[in-house]
């Protein structure tokens, strides 16, 4: 039987998504919790990787059991062998041709920017402090920029650019909230590093170290020493993942 489940985990302590040689990667841990369930090696196939540090609220995988599970008391099974920074959060049975990975049409990211002299301690490790409040209006300009097909070699971990670097941005947005400031991208696919860096070139806009120009260069081919720094990973979450008709999430059943 086929399944597939919203998978959310704090990524402060684990090395990323994939398993690791070295290093604690969170498809470990959703792996071992299979094994012990079902007494039987299980791989699980996810929609995108997250790097070490960073967040996700809705991760999809998918994998295979053969026993036929009731859904909510696959979920209790699983949460009850997975450590506390991670859960699943939705199981559903899933058509034998769903694939996670393959059968998404979009990815979305969220990037949490707080600014002001103090922080919240609860905060800490979930987002990136930012003493210095950015030029809203310059970032809203560089914002728009990214939406389209760009690009997007400068935003790029140097040693990971692939030939072809041209990515499709279906959605950008900056949202305030309060101290707040939120990030969301929306695409089919993602570099390496991508959307940490583009969280990066927007505080250089915003602190008015670059202009929205040179942001605009910077997507028509620029290489990675013309870009700003990449943002730390903290801040970053996987948010979630878009399917289409007769898959077990739309959206990833959470909005």
């Amino acid at each position: 039987m086929k399944y597939a489940a919203v998978v959310g985990y704090r990524g402060s302590s684990f090395s990323g998504w994939q398993r690791q040689t070295s290093g604690l990667g969170v498809q470990e841990k959703i792996e071992d919790s299979l094994r012990i369930i079902s007494g039987r090696e299980i791989s699980v196939t996810a929609a995108g990787r997250t790097d070490a540090g960073v967040h996700s609220r809705g991760q999809v995988i998918s994998f295979e059991l053969e026993k036929v599970w009731r859904p909510d008391k696959l979920l209790l099974a699983m949460n009850f062998h997975l450590p506390p920074d991670v859960s699943v959060m939705k199981i559903a049975h899933a058509p034998q041709s769903f694939d996670a990975r393959r059968s998404a049409l979009w990815r979305e990211y969220r990037y949490l920017i707080w600014h002001g002299n103090a922080i919240p301690p609860l905060l800490r490790g979930l987002v990136w402090w930012n003493k210095f409040r950015w030029n809203r209006t310059e970032t809203l300009k560089a914002c728009a920029l990214y939406e389209g097909t760009h690009d997007f070699g400068a935003f790029c971990k140097t040693t990971e650019r692939p030939d072809r670097s041209v990515r499709t941005v279906h959605r950008a947005t900056l949202r305030k909230k309060g101290d707040l400031t939120i990030f969301t991208v929306r695409g089919n696919a993602f570099l390496t590093n991508m959307v940490r860096m583009m969280v990066g070139n927007l505080q250089a806009v915003g602190y008015g170290k670059k202009d929205v120009e040179w942001l605009a260069s910077l997507l028509s081919g620029g290489a990675r020493a013309e870009s700003a720094m990449t943002a730390p990973p903290e801040g970053l979450y996987f948010w979630r993942v878009g399917y289409g008709e007769g898959t077990p999430f739309r959206t990833n059943g959470i909005e």
